[in-house]
């Protein structure tokens, strides 16, 4: 068997190894089952839920982390176009266009039309929320740029690639805080604004939904991708980054 189908059966493996955790009805929710407190739960089952499915908090954070792997790649591209380092535009506009589908179109789709809403309606962090939104509508203003951007021409003209390198660092400049602060805050007091059976139906909800958006491999296709760009760049073996 060849490595990359050894690391694809690791990543569905993850799913699957929750799925036969919930077998028979329990609910797995981590350390303080037993006493009603459920701190950033895992797993959500009740008898006659589909087994395994995860929490919508977990399915957030996990798209998170995707996220900051995207950021990465806008970081290296930033440095290369800052020292005239050969960089692919076709590799950049690829990376931009994750952010598009699966981060604005899809992730924080989610967000601002299951999560944002109820922390509206429960008058809770109303100005937390009121400015993760508008930072996903500048957000989107510096996807096009980037996109449009990411191309021969761009690349070659010295006013162009200092703009585009400007527009690369204040987007991870806005979405490591931005979401730093979903998952430490936003996220932990969601679970508690939203009772139990309806934080189910979420994670169900959720579910379908990543699979009607990004085809049946999900995630795991969404991190395929993006390991693909990360190789093309060099940027993937993560031993790289340990200080010598």
């Amino acid at each position: 068997m060849s490595q990359e189908n050894k690391d694809r059966q690791a990543k569905m493996g993850r799913r699957r190894f929750l799925k036969s955790a919930g077998v028979g009805g329990v609910a797995f929710l981590g350390v303080g089952a037993a006493s009603g407190y459920h701190p950033n739960p895992v797993l959500i089952q009740s008898a006659g839920s589909e087994p395994g499915i995860m929490s919508p908090n977990e399915d957030l954070m996990q798209e998170h982390a995707l996220l900051s792997r995207v950021l990465l790649i806008y970081e290296e591209a930033g440095r290369r176009l800052e020292g005239q380092t050969a960089l692919d535009p076709d590799l950049l506009k690829r990376s931009a266009q994750i952010i598009r589908n699966f981060i604005e179109q899809y992730h924080e789709k989610l967000e601002e039309d299951h999560v944002f809403p109820r922390f509206e309606k429960a008058g809770k962090l109303v100005d937390l929320v009121r400015v993760l939104l508008e930072q996903h509508k500048a957000g989107r203003v510096l996807t096009d740029s980037i996109i449009s951007s990411s191309t021969e021409a761009g690349f070659a003209d010295p006013a162009g690639r200092k703009k585009l390198k400007a527009t690369l660092s204040a987007f991870v400049r806005m979405y490591r805080p931005h979401a730093a602060r979903e998952g430490s805050v936003l996220f932990p007091a969601f679970r508690d604004i939203v009772p139990a059976q309806e934080f189910q139906t979420l994670g169900e909800l959720f579910e379908k939904r990543e699979h009607e958006i990004l085809g049946p491999e999900g995630f795991e296709g969404q991190v395929e991708i993006v390991a693909r760009l990360e190789k093309q760049l060099g940027v993937y073996d993560l031993s790289q980054f340990k200080p010598r």
